[in-house]
């Protein structure tokens, strides 16, 4: 498939020039006085910031225009310890200095909730908003190293808070409010935070979700809580009595004015967030990302992959659970105005979304492969009824973008836009593989590696393999490498998570495959993937075939240990009223046959009504094949609807 895959879109001469790929290859050729830089493509300075690493993030780092008090004159040490290596470690800096380095009457943030209540900030309200907010975890003596931890939906409060917590070198967390209070406590349990920020309740699919309860149980026993800030936003001043140590933010606030903001200058690796892992197979690591790494990642990613510009309406529907809300609030260190929302993004109707798209004329539109499949088949058509003149990208992520996905935002939302597949995780804050301004779009494929990710995919062997699926793996540095775990002795966890594998390489565990071109495609994750008759098999090549089909709305697949070997069996969630009937069963196997192997075709295939997954819309395959073979599932709290597992337990179909 990738050799034949077809160009959907091509980008104008006078896009190429004006992005900042165009811009940051001209930048290098002056910084380096290197008149023989052979240097003319986006292909050309990803070989080069992989050959000269110090030299590239030394220049993203002058390009991006990093604030710090002090940079120092070493960019990396231990080049080849893998971990080990440190970036900039004379470095002195603050991450939410850069996201606050203007305070003018640009519009930083824009809110719109379900319930149509749109909210504003301009730059400089924001920087007000962050100092009184800093000065008032300070008084509760927030300090450098502490923990904050948040319960909240996607608004500005959100941002306000972490900003502040990020300037007084705190460290930052956050769940949405739509865990369990189990699920909360088995995040927040394990970093003891000193100060909760909680919410009154929140709205989804039109019904108003009281959370006052939840964030009792939570606040009750989290034992290292000096203070729970209560944020209203469902109720003008929600009762909290009940709350231990809470106080309503309008009076956690009162006391202080805006002032000058005094940042607190940290190492480069010094704790920024603590991310959780979405998975069901224990309680969730605590995964610690630091100020620089996570800064000057986001800033390569948002500028020369996504080609970001001051004032760029940088939208991405995401809830402060999952990884892209910090990817998002990254932005505005390229100086862009957030779009949040929060909310079912089909609710009242299936385009909200696109309608929240024209009225506030975003360029970037960030959303995930689940949601396209799904408005795709809604038979929304945003092209017919929307305009959509300033949206210039689409960026994609949570699981691979189908080939018929792709064909669906060209034909049915904009012809004329980037469409970037992305793909990385909370493990790195950020991608491995995602856009690039100044190349084509191939018909199901990610444009590029990430500029200074050395990726490469491996067989089972560990050798280098182009144009065969394999294993994700990263054989350089890089700065946005986690410091580690949270309480992770001797770094043991960590360790076991990413270089069990191979030595001195990170295995990230997508299975993907590296054509000759350059672009990729991911077949799914590593962990998943199927082996009937010991062939790999990634379970995306069977979703991208099932999910064709009108009448089937999503799948899960899974490989169910049978007779001494490994046989296929597919979950089909089908249209509402249809039933799987022998015909539709033939149909689908045919679609498969034809379009991948035989070895590809389940041998059963099974009607459920819904899909389990994460909070963040991941589908939990692995939880599912737990279920099928009788296994313990850990960790129900992270899934967003745990309900849907019974579907699959004892299925009689399944013992024969």
């Amino acid at each position: 498939m990738p050799t034949e895959a077809k160009i959907l879109w091509t980008p104008s001469a006078s896009r190429v020039k004006a992005s900042h790929i165009t811009k940051f290859i001209k930048y290098i050729k002056n910084k380096y006085n290197k008149q023989l830089l052979n240097i003319h493509s986006s292909s050309e300075l990803y070989d080069w910031s992989i050959d000269e690493p110090t030299e590239f993030w030394d220049s993203v780092w002058s390009y991006c225009d990093v604030l710090s008090s002090k940079k120092g004159k070493t960019i990396l040490s231990n080049p080849h310890q893998m971990p080990g290596a440190k970036w900039f470690p004379e470095a002195r800096l603050n991450y939410a200095e850069n996201l606050l380095r203007q305070r003018n009457d640009q519009e930083a943030i824009v809110f719109r909730g379900e319930d149509k209540v749109t909210n504003r900030l301009t730059y400089a309200e924001l920087y007000d908003a962050v100092s009184i907010t800093a000065q008032a975890l300070s008084k509760q003596g927030v300090k450098k190293g502490d923990r904050v931890a948040a319960f909240l939906p996607n608004l500005p409060d959100t941002i306000i808070f972490m900003l502040a917590t990020a300037s007084l070198g705190a460290l930052w967390s956050s769940c949405s409010p739509d865990f369990g209070s189990q699920g909360v406590l088995d995040r927040f349990g394990q970093i003891k935070p000193k100060i909760l920020i909680g919410v009154d309740g929140y709205y989804y699919n039109g019904k108003h979700i009281e959370t006052t309860g939840k964030l009792r149980e939570i606040a009750e026993s989290l034992k290292s809580l000096k203070k729970v800030v209560v944020v209203p936003y469902t109720t003008p001043r929600p009762k909290i009595k009940s709350i231990k140590q809470s106080i309503h933010l309008k009076d956690f606030v009162k006391p202080f004015q805006p002032g000058q903001i005094q940042f607190k200058q940290v190492p480069f690796n010094h704790p920024l967030f603590i991310m959780f892992s979405s998975g069901t197979t224990g309680v969730p690591k605590c995964i610690v990302h630091g100020h620089g790494g996570t800064l000057l990642q986001h800033l390569k990613e948002h500028q020369l992959h996504t080609d970001i510009k001051p004032k760029d309406r940088f939208f991405y529907f995401t809830t402060c659970g999952w990884m892209m809300w910090n990817w998002l609030v990254s932005g505005l260190a390229s100086g862009a105005t957030l779009l949040l929302y929060d909310g079912s993004p089909t609710y009242p109707k299936a385009d909200t979304l696109f309608d929240f798209a024209q009225k506030e004329k975003i360029t970037i539109f960030g959303t995930s492969a689940k949601y396209i499949d799904a408005i795709n088949k809604l038979g929304v058509q945003p092209k017919k009824t929307h305009k959509l003149t300033q949206l210039k990208t689409i960026t994609s992520t949570g699981s691979p973008l189908s080939p018929e996905s792709f064909d669906y935002v060209y034909t049915s939302i904009k012809k004329d836009v980037l469409l970037s597949s992305i793909a990385g995780g909370t493990d790195i804050i950020s991608c491995f593989v995602l856009g690039d301004p100044t190349l084509p779009v191939h018909r199901g494929e990610i444009q590029r590696r990430g500029f200074g990710l050395s990726v490469q995919v491996f067989n089972d062997e560990g050798n280098i393999i182009v144009g065969e699926k394999g294993e994700l793996v990263c054989t350089k540095p890089f700065p946005s490498m986690p410091i580690g775990f949270w309480n992770d002795k001797g770094d043991r966890k960590y360790l076991s998570a990413y270089f069990s594998d191979y030595k001195n390489t990170w295995c990230h565990g997508d299975f993907i495959e590296l054509t000759k071109r350059g672009t990729l495609v991911i077949y799914g994750r590593s962990d998943a993937v199927l082996n009937p008759g010991g062939v790999r098999i990634g379970t995306a090549e069977i979703y991208r075939q099932v999910e064709k089909l009108d009448s089937v709305m999503e799948s899960l697949v899974i490989g169910q240990s049978w007779q001494s070997d490994t046989r296929v069996v597919l979950f089909v969630r089908l249209r509402d009223g249809l039933t799987l009937n022998e015909s539709l069963q033939t149909e689908i196997k045919r679609t498969i046959r034809a379009n991948t192997t035989p070895r590809h075709v389940p041998e059963k295939i099974l009607q459920v009504p819904d899909i389990p997954r994460t909070k963040s819309g991941k589908i939990v395959e692995l939880a599912v094949r737990n279920i099928i073979h009788q296994e313990t599932i850990k960790n129900i709290e992270a899934l967003a609807n745990p309900e849907a597992l019974a579907y699959f337990k004892d299925r009689t179909e399944l013992k024969t």
